[in-house]
């Protein structure tokens, strides 16, 4: 990976626009062409990342979901902000959609129409193996086509067979802490449970 010179990220990130970030600066940014930045400060120690940058196991992830059907980022670009620091950064096209936190904010009656599909969906990444640790409403876009997909899945895990019960349960509980968490008020959890429940059963 190369090494973004200081002047060159300097400027993305003064002509850009910055769509998030936390104490220790930006994080996500959107470039004057409109592809986004994505800033990773690796909570791994320094020399793990230097081996394996997040950056690097970001891409590998979105080239492992699209290989089974799922919609993620088109990666341009994984380059060093700092290398020492073991700081890495995805270049990509963003995946176009609405975010479901967003969709379930602005239009409650097409958010509850979608939730047969979206329990289906959750359904589709177990069947096929996927954990998705942070699956909640802000990493799941419905996409202009009319399907889901994933936009922060960093921390994603592959199995080789579908999730257990066990695994199954406790990603829907990672769900339900972000809800709480949030303090989403009226969410549907019940009936997102029964979706999933048909879902399985047809899918057996």
């Amino acid at each position: 990976m190369r090494i973004v010179a200081a002047n060159e990220l300097q400027d993305w990130l003064s002509q850009g626009e910055v769509l998030e970030k936390d104490s220790n600066g930006p994080k996500v940014v959107r470039r004057e062409d409109g592809t986004l930045l994505k800033i990773f400060r690796s909570r791994r120690t320094p020399l793990l990342a230097r081996m394996s940058p997040d950056a690097r196991r970001f891409a590998d992830r979105a080239t492992r979901l699209k290989s089974l059907g799922i919609s993620t980022p088109d990666i341009i670009e994984c380059c060093w902000v700092d290398r020492e620091k073991a700081i890495s950064a995805c270049i990509y096209h963003p995946l176009e959609g609405r975010a479901l936190d967003k969709l379930f904010n602005a239009s409650r009656a097409e958010f509850d129409q979608l939730l047969p599909r979206l329990a289906s969906y959750i359904f589709r990444l177990h069947r096929q193996g996927i954990y998705f640790r942070s699956l909640h409403l802000g990493n799941v876009l419905l996409t202009t086509d009319g399907d889901f997909g994933l936009i922060d899945f960093l921390d994603i895990r592959f199995k080789n067979r579908p999730l257990g019960r066990m695994l199954v349960r406790r990603n829907f509980r990672h769900l339900q802490r972000y809800l709480e968490r949030r303090k989403v008020q009226g969410f549907p959890w019940e009936q997102l449970l029964s979706h999933y429940e048909t879902a399985s059963k047809a899918g057996k």
